[in-house]
């Protein structure tokens, strides 16, 4: 009897190791969280990985702390949520990767890991990162989901905030709601620019990434709630007077960027955070970009199509 207990308990404890979740810590309610109990630079078990996911569609910003990744290990968990975008720094004219195509290289930081210069050219174009945004809705394919990788942080400022778009759209009274109801908006990378006075595109450029239509109220599958779907890319409205567009869409994004539906994250090095772009905006807060060195690498991946053709809008050309 004592011989078949002691064989039998390294059994037990290794059955109750394995079955450790992930855990979740909800920063409010429905909107950003914390994960822990998870490595993500080694393979996920599968019930890890449906967590997270569920994690993803509940709130919609997860944080995950002290996350060691080299950078095929950032791309591989990024895998598990689409397809990989490539760099629109490809466009540009004068493109000179500090990493790899895969990467959107969110730093300040030129080819040769140095500060950039106060008027390059890189940091007249990155500014924009600090208007709210969601990405890669200037591309046609926008992004369905971002990972922000902190490998470098400055000792003060550069914060990320996030706007919970969901609840913005169901805080608009009903009558809003039903204006809203099918408008479709044109985004540009150019028209987030311009706000900074920033127009310094060559015609390849512009050739390279033209305006695409996106709605302004999407309807996020996991969870069948809508959303306002609002960018410092968003320009004209289709079928109204340009300015009365530009108009609704500011007032859009002063509502939905008010304190109750924001989060701020406090970077910390080795903090991995993903967000869902379809219900969610972003901006980066200032720092001293011309004294602190922030070396942060971002890995996007696609959405399944075009926010018009998911909710059905056909778009006339105009």
């Amino acid at each position: 009897m004592h011989s078949s207990i002691v064989i039998q308990l390294p059994q037990i404890i290794r059955r109750e190791a394995t079955t450790i979740a992930i855990t979740v810590c909800p920063v409010t309610p429905s909107f950003a969280a914390e994960i822990g109990d998870v490595d993500l630079s080694k393979p996920i078990e599968p019930s890890d990985l449906s967590a997270i996911k569920d994690a993803f569609a509940k709130y919609a910003v997860l944080i995950f702390p002290e996350q060691h990744l080299s950078s095929d290990q950032h791309l591989d968990f990024a895998r598990h949520f689409g397809p990989l975008e490539t760099t629109i720094a490809l466009f540009r004219k004068d493109a000179q990767l500090r990493v790899s195509p895969e990467f959107a290289d969110v730093s300040n930081l030129n080819p040769h890991n140095e500060v950039w210069d106060k008027e390059s050219r890189q940091r007249m174009f990155q500014l924009g990162n600090r208007l709210w945004h969601t990405d890669s809705s200037f591309k046609r394919l926008p992004a369905r989901a971002s990972l922000l990788y902190a490998r470098l942080i400055p000792p003060v400022g550069g914060h990320t905030e996030f706007a919970d778009e969901r609840a913005a759209y169901d805080s608009l009274p009903d009558a809003t709601k039903r204006r809203l109801t099918s408008l479709v908006a044109e985004h540009s990378i150019f028209n987030s620019r311009a706000r900074l006075g920033f127009t310094n595109f060559s015609e390849e450029e512009r050739q390279g990434m033209p305006p695409v239509p996106q709605v302004i109220v999407r309807t996020i599958p996991e969870s069948g709630r809508k959303s306002l779907y609002l960018a410092s890319h968003a320009g004209r409205i289709f079928g109204m007077p340009e300015q009365e567009g530009r108009a609704l869409i500011e007032e859009l994004v002063a509502h939905a960027t008010q304190r109750q539906f924001v989060y701020t994250h406090r970077w910390r090095v080795y903090d991995l955070a993903i967000w869902d772009n379809r219900c969610t905006m972003h901006r980066g807060t200032e720092f001293d970009d011309l004294r602190w060195k922030r070396d942060m690498q971002r890995a996007t991946v696609c959405d399944i199509a075009n926010s018009c053709e998911q909710e059905g809008i056909v778009v006339e050309a105009a």
